[in-house]
């Protein structure tokens, strides 16, 4: 496994600027870790609404280093109560998760070998999700959009309609 890079020779996908935005808010005010959360829609808008979760890695790193060698720096874990109240949220207007999503605060944007495990792990409660990736380098948004085809993930540059 290694990890995947946006396919450069793909155009762009868009997302509506409100998303992108909201995602790259939550990126900034989170530094100098990672942030984390979902986003839902529905068949007829796949990124509707934003819905922060707060990153617990840095907590889970301090209490076991061990099994968690990585902090909020390098990792992310969402709290638990959030994530489902994040789908029962979205339960409730009719729509469901259609992506999950990160940020990458010292780094470029790419989906990792540890995302890809994450992502493929048998109880991961998101198996039809988009993953967003995005990344702050020098007061300039990247963002990627990584979808999953069959066992695999195919990384697309992600921008605002307009951008």
């Amino acid at each position: 496994m290694r990890d995947i890079e946006i396919d450069v020779t793909l155009p762009a996908l868009e997302i509506p600027a409100r998303i992108l935005n909201e995602i790259a808010s939550h990126a900034r005010e989170s530094l100098p870790e990672e942030c984390c959360g979902l986003v839902s829609g529905s068949d007829g808008t796949r990124y509707r609404q934003v819905q922060r979760c707060r990153n617990d890695m840095t907590r889970m790193h301090q209490n076991d280093r061990v099994r968690y060698p990585r902090d909020g720096r390098q990792a992310f874990h969402m709290v638990e109560h959030e994530w489902l109240a994040a789908v029962k949220e979205a339960e409730l207007r009719g729509e469901g998760i259609t992506a999950v999503y990160h940020s990458h605060p010292v780094g470029r944007v790419y989906f990792s070998e540890l995302d890809q495990k994450y992502a493929a792990q048998e109880l991961f409660p998101f198996p039809d999700a988009d993953h967003i990736v995005v990344s702050i380098l020098d007061g300039r948004l990247q963002a990627g959009l990584f979808l999953r085809r069959g066992e695999a993930f195919v990384g697309r540059a992600l921008r605002a309609p307009g951008t």
